[in-house]
């Protein structure tokens, strides 16, 4: 994985900042970045902190210096042609090595080794004005992006599948996230590359591929790739693919290159910088709490099912809100996780968390909780008032407009659960013996009141005429 440290306000080696996003090509430049002649690099310190930060969460053995390494290879988007990296080899070490992340799939817990984490410089921006790498007839290259921090992560070949790969890179995020690293909703803050082999031919690398869901979708296909050329009795050769996320298939673009290719050395321009024990001292208190033991602390305090716990903290905007609307309400529990995750939640874009601080502030939500839990309106008005929230409306100016009241009259309601109790005898005999069948009548009447009852209410009442029926049976006997 190669992810940009985005929370950065500079570049890896120069003062140039790194919101390059929307701005006109080649104008966050400076020699540094451009690679002119002369030009000296500074380390940004803010980098290597961050870098530490993850690898103390990945726990990973930590080097005693940080040391640079070129990277040499000829592209136009590499001004130097070479890229300032860090490696394991003659005179140079990565930052940290040797650590792990255990994942869950499918309930089964997996450990995933963690080769190393380097800090690097990333290339400028190859531009494809008419189409794609494949199509278009020309290339521009914007060096506003040259030089922005990455952070790359390496890992073990410890995958069987892509179920594996998707819960360690989804676990990963939410780690990054929380260690205030990146934003994985920007634009190529995130890019994966994935080496794939099968019994019978040779490893295959897949470049660049810019989120999750197209990591997933790649390897799936190049999986099937490999194995129809195998029983077809063709070969599978050592080389690079792109990702093609219009037509969903892997195309060939270059021979793989070999680690001798890059001919790396060390940095003559700079010098290793000691990682003292001050220095990890000050990292390890600046670290925030991480989603492990974020999700422990929900579970413990919130008393939340784990299940909702590990839905809120893998994303952090998403915890962050939750906890909001706890802090604004003064309520917290499955209630109110549920009415997030389960409702709110779905009429968000897909991997857009932090687009509901900005749909339905926590002030709004925290509001609707509050009349929840006062029972001024029950959870399906709390659900429908979801896509009138979204235009901007209050839940208070929604109930107005709907007329919405919680009917609480238990001579109504009574008359109501007798109606129904009249309408499904087979449903009321169910639910003499079977108490899950309660909700089925509860549900009855609930549609009878328009979703107007209070439904806790509705449940005592059927619950204490159900106890009734029980009676006369008995007598009936």
């Amino acid at each position: 994985m190669h992810v940009q440290m985005t929370e950065l306000k500079t570049k890896l080696f120069c003062n140039c900042s790194s919101d390059y996003r929307g701005k006109p090509p080649n104008t966050l430049v400076c020699p540094v970045c451009l690679g002119l002649p002369g030009a000296l690099p500074v380390v940004n310190e803010k980098a290597i902190e961050k870098a530490l930060m993850v690898a103390l969460a990945f726990n990973m053995e930590i080097s005693s210096h940080v040391y640079w390494a070129r990277k040499h290879y000829f592209y136009p988007d590499l001004p130097k042609n070479y890229q300032i990296t860090q490696y394991e080899g003659k005179g140079t070490v990565s930052l940290a090595k040797n650590g792990f992340l255990e994942i869950s799939v499918d309930g089964t817990k997996k450990k995933v080794r963690i080769r190393r984490i380097n800090i690097e410089e990333d290339p400028g921006r190859i531009v494809y004005p008419t189409g794609s790498m494949l199509t278009s007839r020309y290339v521009l290259v914007d060096y506003n992006r040259s030089g922005i921090p990455l952070l790359e992560i390496v890992t073990e070949p410890d995958f069987t599948g892509e179920k594996e790969v998707e819960a360690f890179l989804y676990k990963v995020r939410s780690i990054l996230e929380h260690l205030e690293v990146t934003d994985f909703t920007l634009e190529g803050a995130i890019r994966v590359d994935v080496n794939i082999s099968v019994a019978g031919g040779e490893r295959v690398e897949i470049k660049n591929l810019s989120s999750i869901s197209d990591t997933v979708q790649a390897i799936k296909y190049e999986r099937e790739r490999q194995k129809d050329a195998l029983r077809k009795g063709l070969p599978v050769k050592r080389e690079t693919r792109h990702w093609d996320p219009a037509r969903k298939v892997t195309v060939a673009i270059r021979a793989k290159e070999r680690e001798e290719d890059y001919r790396y050395m060390p940095d003559p321009n700079l010098p290793p910088l000691p990682v003292t024990r001050e220095l990890l001292a000050k990292v390890k208190e600046r670290m925030p709490e991480l989603p492990e033991s974020r999700m422990q602390r929900l579970v413990r305090e919130h008393k939340l099912t784990p299940y909702l716990a590990s839905v809120l903290v893998s994303r952090k905007a998403l915890s962050d809100y939750y906890e909001r609307v706890v802090q604004l309400s003064g309520i917290k529990g499955d209630r109110v996780a549920s009415y997030i995750v389960n409702d709110i939640l779905g009429w968000i874009p897909e991997e857009s968390p932090v687009l509901l601080w900005q749909k339905i502030p926590p002030e709004i939500t925290s509001r609707v909780i509050v009349m929840l839990e006062r029972g001024e309106i029950t959870i399906k008005m709390a659900k429908e008032m979801i896509p009138e929230l979204l235009k901007g409306k209050t839940p208070e100016q929604i109930v107005r407009e709907k007329g919405w009241t919680v009917l609480r009259d238990e001579k109504v309601l009574r008359k109501v659960v007798s109606e129904v109790f009249e309408e499904n005898r087979k449903a009321v005999l169910d639910a003499l013996t079977n108490r899950k069948a309660v909700q089925y009548l509860v549900g009855k009447a609930m549609e009878k009141t328009q979703k107007r009852a209070d439904p806790r209410m509705l449940f005592k009442i059927i619950t204490s005429m159900l106890e009734e029926e029980r009676k006369k049976l008995r007598g009936s006997i």
